[in-house]
């Protein structure tokens, strides 16, 4: 029976490389054949059912807290870690193309780095952007890390940290752990203030991205950035 199975689990994962060279792969099919390479001797598809279920998509799976991984039954320390590491390896191809080309060549890169960078965090956290003449990225901080529904600004250290890298463009990002898709009064003063600051020292601010689960909100898109 054991010979049987291991012929069958061999079987199928063949026929789930060749649906994946062929582009036929479903999103529970994709994620059973990345599990499939770090556990190779165990039938991974109801755990990959399983997985998209509690946490909705592959994306979510990959940027869910190692915690949670490690929580969730059938996934021990390997699967979580190789889980983070492809979380990882997205990141950085990201990070890496806006390194090497001005960020907004592409919106869809900077947003997607956001969204990866941010998505499933337990706590609000605000980043801060900051670019150079070329729009290349200098530094991605993280200004502050807070509670499940709030995380401050500290506007007049944020322009403090501009003046030291030199950088002559920001754009502020941060996340909201919660279902809140909208941008608080105080995120509006916030942002509107350090406008206000960095347009007299001829710096400018781009843009103030929210990330919400896996939707991101744009303060210039919404109207209440705008030059």
């Amino acid at each position: 029976m054991a010979e049987q199975d291991s012929k069958f689990h061999s079987g199928h994962r063949e026929r789930l490389r060749q649906k994946f060279l062929d582009d036929k792969l479903a999103e529970y099919e994709k994620l059973e054949l990345m599990l499939g390479y770090v556990v190779p001797r165990r039938d991974v598809r109801p755990l990959a059912h399983a997985l998209l279920k509690k946490f909705g998509s592959i994306g979510q799976v990959l940027t869910a807290p190692m915690d949670d991984l490690l929580a969730f039954p059938g996934v021990g320390r390997n699967i979580a870690i190789f889980l983070k590491l492809v979380h990882q390896i997205v990141l950085d191809g990201y990070r890496n193309s806006m390194d090497s080309r001005p960020i907004f060549h592409d919106i869809n890169i900077l947003k997607n780095y956001c969204r990866w960078s941010l998505a499933n965090k337990q706590v609000e956290e605000f980043h801060v952007l900051y670019l150079d003449s070329e729009y290349h990225l200098l530094q991605d901080e993280t200004h502050s890390s807070g509670t499940f529904n709030s995380s401050n600004i500290y506007v007049r250290e944020i322009v403090k940290h501009a003046l030291k890298l030199n950088a002559t463009g920001v754009v502020l990002v941060h996340n909201h752990p919660t279902t809140d898709q909208t941008f608080s009064s105080a995120d509006v003063r916030s942002t509107e203030e350090l406008k206000t600051l960095f347009e007299s020292l001829d710096i400018k601010l781009y843009d103030h991205l929210l990330v919400s689960k896996c939707s991101i909100y744009s303060a210039r898109d919404i109207g209440f950035l705008h030059d």
